[in-house]
């Protein structure tokens, strides 16, 4: 099953999508400038490979719920988000924040 919500934070409205898959579910939440991701998110790839594409990206760990994805802190950040200020160990809505 595949369900598409707004998430709300403080005021300001994100596109939440979570995929639910046999033994895990794949989440993100973005906005026009990027998105954080459940650890299926592949930060190496997206530094290294995609690079020229500067995509802007944070990604998180041990999570089951866009709930729990917008309270975890981000395990690992792209290059591009970095440039903005979001860092590894910030929580994923004020990743979300820096990305409007």
């Amino acid at each position: 099953m595949i369900t598409i919500e707004p998430i709300v934070v403080n005021g300001y409205t994100f596109l939440g999508v979570s995929v639910q898959l046999p033994k895990t579910n794949l989440l993100s939440i973005s906005s026009e400038k990027g998105y954080i991701m459940c650890g299926a998110l592949d930060v190496a790839l997206l530094n290294e490979k995609l690079s020229s594409r500067e995509i802007i990206a944070a990604r998180a760990v041990g999570v089951r719920t866009l709930d729990e994805l917008l309270e975890a802190s981000m395990e690992s950040v792209t290059t591009h988000a970095e440039k903005l200020g979001i860092t590894k160990g910030m929580i994923g809505r004020d990743a979300l924040l820096k990305m409007l």
